[in-house]
């Protein structure tokens, strides 16, 4: 089965097919070329001849029985040997008066025609021969249709006029949609006799119909509120119905009038009836009509912004024909029924439009903050804007959402969906599984909603996203859904649709429609959305360029301020030295003490500024990255803590090997130094068992997050490796583990625990963030695992790079 059929007819259709007894293609009806079946009904005849030289190229095989004179007699004769000039000239003009400047009609759109009465001269007892003609052009062709004259004198528009006024007033008294099609249908069937007029409406424009309005004589049975299959009504038939506001079938067993040639010399094809009033019938239609009980029909095509919303559509009994005047009645009611419904239509959308608006202006006026994350906040009125049941707000690697938790099968989608669609329009389904290619099952399983509308802000997957849930829709079919094909007792092949029963089934897959005014409100929205997002991306741009030069002045001052001030500390410290030993004799003992102090502090604060001096150096010093053997680095930092390890009786563990890592060799064998030097000298106290320090790699999500021990093997894409250096001494209380991160602080007395100046952890943590990881310390109140001894302990992690999910 071609693309085409294959994505119009549903999966259930095309194996409803495959599952019947007899053969028949389903397919075959789609793809059938309705405007080139090269035939018309019988009660009339056409001749088409051409526009410049009035030669006739087509004619209808009975066109002696209607006009008297043989096809034959007429093919590549002037047209004027049978209408004369004059009329020929008046069907020029009125095709000229419906096209552009005497241009062909276009391929697409309403088709334009015009009606003229003309007149044949006859012989014998009959006389002249009164015809309705109805003209087109088809390219360099003018096509003539000839319908002879009922009988009852001609045509007086004010005799007329009266009842398609008074259908109209009705018409424009109607107020809703469902109204203005029951005033319509009434009025339809009052203008043409028919014994039921429907009015139908589509459901999207490749999908089912669903009967809205009803007139019927009485005992047929009521279709109102049924739905009827798409497969009624195939994609040519839909195009078609477009093209012509109305289309008449007299008799639906007439005799089909063949064409004169029936394949055209410049074309290799039948002559294009896309716009014949009298084109002849779709055998599968036919048999729908007959299966049905139908002799007789009537359709009138209802447009909306040149989309087919629906159709009114007329059976009768009886052959029924009627009369150019009626038919041009009901046409002019169709393009009337199309503007009320347009218009009633547009009244819902402004009034829809204009309270959404009010809503937004109350949600707009909650941004307090002026940051786009308070849409996100409870109260804000988000989700309550598109009645949705949640909102998503994606930013980077920030996820906010609104309303109902964001189903997890919905966030990967979301980037995907959003890549495909233009930045800054509206993208929305009500039928996400269809979409996607998913049964309605399938998808809830998944956790996919059935409705989605979203807002590109960028191509970086930045949108905002609202989304709800299924809605199973409980629907009466006249057919049954699931099987488009039955035998039907007016023909012998298989038709479409054979029964009038009523089915019931729930249509699933699908949540509430996103209307019109919410989709506008929607671009607005991102609009508000989007000048908040550039006012803020400024903002911080020019925070961090302010931020970075502050950064950078406080780095120069305090290398400056730390070399310039080691001079006058050396200066007091050698001056108290020399007074000690020039004059230590005479001085006092309290006098001598004083001194020495003076010294001891000129010392320590030369070394505190030693390790500003340091500290300083970090964030001007670039970082020269190699991949490395963690091991290999380890061991050079114990040429220097390894001392201070043994000091304090302290056993280093390995529990594996470590990995390699990219990063600057001299800085991380400076973190791997002070973080054992700090684990000797917070170890455990004498008699609390062995003291030891474990160093290991271990596989972690980011900090807060669950970890995977054991190293990198089976890690997924959202963890990086840390290096974790944990002890089993006093452990930091929580309170306090974020002082001792800061430079200078200390948990206890400079002369407690092996004195220092307390920058060795903030240097670590400068280091580890210059390499773009984090750092973070645990010290639990029992021991991490069995190994560990009695003491808590304190365990120090960090990461020398961002996590996966944490990078731009």
């Amino acid at each position: 089965m071609p693309d085409d059929v294959q994505g119009w007819l549903t999966p259930r259709a095309v194996a409803a097919e495959a599952g019947v007894s007899q053969e028949f293609d389903l397919s075959q009806c789609v793809r059938e070329p309705i405007h080139l079946l090269g035939g018309i009904q019988s009660y009339g005849a056409l001749i088409a001849a051409r526009w410049d030289d009035a030669v006739v190229d087509t004619v209808s095989r009975n066109a002696a029985e209607v006009l008297g004179r043989a096809a034959g007699e007429l093919l590549g004769r002037p047209v004027t040997e049978l209408i004369g000039d004059e009329q020929w000239a008046l069907a020029r003009e009125s095709a000229e008066a419906v096209t552009d400047s005497g241009a062909a009609a276009p391929q697409e759109g309403p088709a334009s025609s015009g009606v003229l009465p003309l007149t044949l001269d006859g012989e014998g007892e009959g006389g002249a021969r009164l015809f309705d003609v109805t003209v087109h052009r088809n390219g360099d062709l003018l096509v003539l249709e000839f319908e002879p004259r009922a009988e009852g004198g001609p045509f007086v528009f004010q005799n007329f006029y009266p009842r398609v006024r008074r259908a109209l007033q009705k018409l424009q008294g109607a107020t809703d949609v469902t109204e203005c099609c029951a005033a319509a249908v009434r009025e339809i069937r009052t203008l043409t006799g028919y014994d039921r007029v429907v009015a139908y409406r589509f459901d999207g424009r490749d999908g089912p119909g669903q009967v809205i309005a009803e007139d019927r004589s009485e005992g047929r049975e009521p279709w109102l509120d049924l739905w009827f299959p798409a497969s009624d009504i195939p994609p040519q038939a839909r195009r078609l119905y477009a093209r012509n506001w109305i289309r008449v079938i007299g008799d639906v067993d007439d005799r089909t009038a063949g064409l004169v040639p029936e394949l055209r010399a410049d074309t290799g094809q039948p002559l294009d009836l896309s716009a014949s009033v009298l084109r002849t019938v779709s055998g599968y239609h036919l048999e729908y009509l007959r299966n049905i009980g139908v002799a007789s029909s009537m359709s009138v095509s209802l447009l909306h912004e040149g989309e087919l919303w629906g159709l009114i559509a007329c059976h009768g009994d009886e052959p029924r024909l009627l009369s150019p005047e009626v038919r041009a009645a009901c046409e002019f009611f169709g393009i009337a029924l199309s503007l009320q419904l347009a218009a009633v239509a547009g009244r819902e959308e402004a009034d829809e439009l204009a309270r959404t608006r009010r809503a937004l202006a109350a949600v707009l006026a909650r941004l307090t903050s002026g940051a786009p994350d308070d849409l996100m906040r409870p109260g804000s009125g988000l989700v309550e804007l598109l009645d949705a049941d949640g909102a998503v707000l994606l930013r980077g690697t920030e996820t906010l959402t609104a309303g109902a938790p964001l189903p997890d099968a919905l966030s990967g989608l979301l980037a995907r969906l959003a890549q495909d669609g233009s930045v800054g329009e509206v993208w929305s389904s009500d039928r996400l599984p269809e979409v996607l290619g998913l049964e309605p099952e399938e998808a809830e399983a998944e956790g996919i909603p059935a409705g989605l509308l979203l807002l590109p802000f960028n191509r970086d997957g930045d949108l905002l996203a609202w989304w709800r849930r299924e809605q199973p829709a409980p629907r009466e079919w006249a057919a049954d859904p699931s099987r488009p094909v039955r035998t039907g007792p007016g023909g012998e092949r298989l038709t479409p649709r054979g029964s009038a029963a009523v089915y019931r089934a729930t249509v699933r897959g699908r949540s509430a429609p996103w209307s019109p005014a919410q989709r506008v409100v929607a671009g607005e929205l991102w609009r508000e959305v989007s000048g908040l997002l550039t006012r803020q991306v400024v903002a911080l741009e020019a925070r961090n360029t302010e931020l970075a030069r502050t950064n950078e002045d406080l780095d120069s001052f305090a290398h400056a301020a730390a070399h310039d001030l080691k001079e006058p500390l050396r200066g007091i410290s050698n001056a108290a030295a020399f007074i000690v030993e020039d004059a230590g004799t005479v001085l006092d003992t309290t006098s001598l003490r004083r001194l020495t102090t003076v010294r001891r502090l000129a010392e320590r604060m030369d070394g505190l500024l030693d390790s500003l001096l340091h500290f300083s150096r970090l964030g001007q010093v670039g970082l020269e990255r190699e991949a490395l053997s963690v091991d290999e680095v380890l061991d050079d930092a114990l040429v220097v803590a390894g001392g201070r390890l043994a000091e304090q009786g302290v056993t280093l563990v390995r529990p594996a090997a470590l990995p390699r890592l990219r990063a600057d060799r001299e800085r991380l064998r400076e973190v791997l130094e002070n973080l054992l030097v700090n684990a000797a000298k917070y170890a455990a106290d004498e008699g609390a068992g062995e003291r030891r320090v474990w160093v290991e790699a271990v596989r972690t999500a980011v900090p807060g997050q669950a970890r995977e021990e054991g190293g990198g093997a089976g890690a997924d894409g959202g963890t990086v490796t840390a290096l974790v250096v944990r002890d089993n001494g006093i452990g930091i209380p929580a309170g306090q583990q974020a002082d001792v991160l800061q430079l200078f602080r200390r948990l206890h007395r400079r002369d407690e625990r092996g004195g220092g100046s307390g920058v060795g952890l903030a240097v670590v943590k400068r280091i580890v963030e210059r390499h773009g990881g984090r750092l973070w310390l645990e010290s639990p109140a029992a021991a991490p695992d069995a190994g560990c001894g009695g003491g808590p302990g304190t365990a120090v992690w960090f990461t020398l790079e961002e996590p996966p999910e944490a990078r731009p």
